[in-house]
């Protein structure tokens, strides 16, 4: 193995907690039942990462199954990294009917086009999400295995998620042309859980109106606490219904922040401007949270925050973002912006 190979598989052994080394080698299945078995785990993890190195090189692993390692370890573990969310638009009429071969195909085709060193490797998981390994180089340099482009994709939906994409190599991602697709366009969602983003953007979370059962929750409630009496159990119902209406009902996409940015100007109760000044008001404000959506639930809930809940919060599930403009034309949220995340 050359000096990159070896780089490539240290990175990757080292991300990997000792207890989680032995379960991801046996799904490489590339090291041999003694070689698994000659593995202490609990020894320091430059020992191990030796170890693994010897037995890959006894073995004569080349790139090609290396960079197959590091592909299992990112769809193993999705929530690292950061991802950016981007939408598909102007579907061609037969979008609907693109298949995982030629979907391969056209990708790879389109990018071997444009760039003349670049290393493409596409796998299928069992969750049907297509997962794409770029390795980009240039005209004059090889591709660059250490700092890879990662991109999933569910076929026949208009999202796709990307994470380490430079500004330079977007406009080569050929992601729409393999989809029969006109354009992408950024999905002004970004986080570091791909988990949430697909949750969030495919609506795989119980993001229903409140359950019906909460009323004999607080009757229950109102018999431990007597001091609660019926007009506070009907505000705490009703706050809760607002809560489960913005965010939903159960677990939420563990989403960590959201941005909002302002381009606006004072205004008073006449909607007149109060200064003279013909620039913007520019700022921006951030709501940061281990769980965000889970605390605003919870603040609505609570009675910390009043209802209803303003369209700029409930915008992030029902508009699945979580970076916004408010711009001086009025309000809402702006959709078009064209600022840099913060």
């Amino acid at each position: 193995m050359d000096a990159q190979v070896r780089s490539v598989l240290r990175r990757v052994i080292q991300r990997i907690p000792n207890k989680n080394i032995e379960n991801l080698l046996k799904k490489w299945n590339c090291l041999s039942a003694d070689q698994l078995c000659a593995l202490d785990y609990t020894r320091p993890k430059w020992m191990i990462v030796e170890q693994v190195t010897s037995f890959c090189e006894e073995n004569r692993l080349n790139l090609k199954h290396i960079t197959n390692l590091e592909m299992i370890y990112h769809i193993e573990n999705p929530d690292k990294g950061v991802w950016h969310a981007c939408q598909l638009t102007e579907a061609q009429d037969d979008a609907v009917g693109v298949d995982l071969t030629q979907f391969k195909e056209q990708f790879k085709a389109h990018l071997h086009g444009v760039v003349r060193h670049i290393s493409i490797k596409i796998k299928k998981h069992e969750d049907e999400a297509i997962w794409i390994r770029i390795a980009w180089g240039d005209n004059f340099s090889k591709p660059n295995h250490l700092k890879p482009t990662y991109v999933v994709h569910h076929l026949h939906t208009s999202y796709v998620f990307i994470s380490n994409l430079m500004a330079k190599h977007k406009i080569f991602l050929s992601i729409s042309v393999a989809t029969k697709h006109g354009s992408i366009k950024d999905g002004h969602l970004s986080t570091r859980s791909l988990t949430a983003m697909r949750e969030l953007l495919l609506r795989r979370y119980q993001q229903v109106t409140y359950p019906g059962s909460l009323s004999g929750s607080l009757q229950a409630k109102s018999n431990v606490y007597p001091c609660i009496g019926k007009e506070h159990s009907e505000h705490e119902e009703m706050r809760y219904q607002m809560s489960c209406e913005a965010f939903g009902h159960g677990p939420t996409p563990k989403l960590e922040t959201a941005v909002y940015r302002l381009e606006t100007r004072y205004r008073g109760n006449g909607n007149h401007t109060l200064s003279d000044r013909e620039e913007f008001f520019r700022g921006v404000v951030r709501f940061s949270s281990s769980s965000l959506l889970d605390s605003l639930r919870h603040c609505v809930a609570s009675g910390m925050a009043e209802g209803p809940v303003t369209p700029l919060l409930s915008a992030i599930t029902q508009r699945g973002r979580n970076y916004f403009v408010i711009t001086d034309k009025g309000p809402g949220v702006s959709s078009q912006a064209s600022a840099q995340r913060a």
